[in-house]
C-alpha cells in the first residue's frame, strides 16, 4: 500500500472577514485569505520582508464557527491539507487554484485585553 502525507500548518492574519456561502444542498463553506509574513537578513546584511498568501477553505461546522468567531486582522493557526482544483473557462483555458482545506483552526488574537485562544476544529 502506498502512503503519502499532505499536511499544512500555518500562522497568519486574515485580510478580511471570512466569506460565507452554502452549497446547493445546504452545506456551509467559509473562505478567507491568510497572510503569513516572514523576514530575514541576507548575507550582505540587508533586511528582507515577504508575505505569502494562502486561500483557506473550511467546511460544515468549522465554517459556521469561522463565521461567528473570525474577522479581519485576527491572527489564527490553521492546520489542514492542500488541495488543487482545475477548471476550464469559456475559452477552453485551464486554470488551477491551490487551497488549504482547514481541519483545525485556533484563534490566537488578543480579545478584550486577554489572550484569546479558541480551538475551532
Amino acid at each position: 500500500m502506498n502512503k503519502g502525507l499532505n499536511k499544512v500548518m500555518l500562522i497568519g492574519w486574515l485580510d478580511a472577514d471570512p466569506e460565507i456561502r452554502q452549497t446547493p444542498n445546504g452545506r456551509q463553506i467559509a473562505s478567507f485569505a491568510l497572510a503569513s509574513p516572514r523576514s530575514w537578513v541576507s548575507s550582505q546584511g540587508e533586511r528582507h520582508d515577504e508575505t505569502e498568501w494562502f486561500s483557506v477553505i473550511a467546511w460544515g461546522g468549522l465554517a459556521d464557527i469561522c463565521a461567528n468567531l473570525l474577522s479581519k486582522d485576527h491572527q489564527v493557526y490553521v492546520e489542514g491539507r492542500l488541495q488543487t482544483r482545475r477548471w476550464e473557462d469559456g475559452q477552453g483555458r485551464s486554470h488551477f487554484r491551490t487551497e488549504v482545506i482547514a481541519q483545525d483552526i485556533i484563534v490566537l488574537t488578543a480579545d478584550r485585553g486577554d489572550v484569546f485562544v479558541d480551538k475551532l476544529g
